[in-house]
């Protein structure tokens, strides 16, 4: 489960990249009942969205040439300069080289080799996010990809996450993933292959957050009454809890989840 007390390897931001931030920050009020607050002129129309008065996600304007709408999650580290040398040696690549972002932090985004978009947050005066794991935050972060050995094998290097393979079918394996050196209970995410059906669709690699929500069906008709395309309808998984998932408006994909825990 999620905590704000992050430690190397763990999701501490999140941030949706929208072709319209007003038409993001509409949405996600009527889905969550999130907040926008702007986080000024000199921030490029960057902000964050609030909820309770704390900060659950960032959204800014498309920045990146080529970009589609996507939430990107950030993964802790205490060097982004190492841990972008570190990506590159273990195949992936640097789309945005370390920077400072004021005085807030250090981040830098890369991909995965099999393609899929990540980045990762030092922390500077801002650790991550203020809620995690409770309704309306960031609960749970998820891969999908092309090559599930070979990413299995680059986030190891990267990030030394605890990896355990649960077999969902005779095809397919469900990977959940730990922070170095934590227990079960700390499990931030996880990572499973692409089913055929899926890429002969046109799905690519991207990892995707869930939301946890105190009623998934209400949530999920919020969602579809606000523009969003349902790609999964509200689906009970036993031990695991009632969970749904989207396309936004513009495109970005997401999911919630009422956990069997909470």
């Amino acid at each position: 489960m999620l905590t704000t007390s992050f430690v190397p390897g763990a999701p501490n931001w999140l941030d949706l990249g929208s072709p319209d931030t007003d038409a993001a920050a509409a949405f996600y009020a009527a889905v969550f009942g999130w907040d926008f607050q702007s986080a000024g002129p000199e921030a490029g129309g960057y902000g964050f969205f609030r909820q309770d008065g704390r900060t659950v996600a960032g959204l800014g304007p498309l920045t990146e040439e080529g970009a589609s709408p996507s939430w990107t999650v950030y993964f802790h580290t205490p060097d982004a300069d190492a841990t972008a040398k570190t990506v590159e040696q273990a195949g992936g690549s640097v789309r945005v080289p370390p920077s400072d972002v004021f005085s807030y932090g250090r981040m830098a985004a890369f991909t995965d080799p099999a393609g899929a978009d990540f980045s990762v947050w030092q922390p500077g005066e801002t650790g991550g996010l203020e809620s995690v794991g409770v309704p309306g935050s960031l609960s749970w972060a998820e891969l999908y990809t092309t090559d599930a050995a070979a990413v299995k094998a680059f986030y190891g290097s990267v990030f030394s996450w605890q990896m355990t393979d649960m077999p969902m079918s005779p095809e397919l394996t469900y990977t959940v993933l730990t922070p170095a050196g934590a227990g079960a209970e700390a499990a931030h995410g996880g990572l499973m292959q692409l089913p055929q059906e899926n890429l002969d669709a046109g799905s690519t690699p991207e990892w995707h957050p869930y939301f946890e929500v105190s009623d998934c069906d209400a949530t999920t008709a919020r969602a579809a009454e606000a523009g969003a395309t349902v790609i999964i309808p509200a689906t009970s998984a036993e031990g695991i809890g009632r969970f749904a998932m989207f396309l936004d408006p513009s495109g970005a994909p997401f999911a919630v989840i009422k956990s069997a825990m909470s």
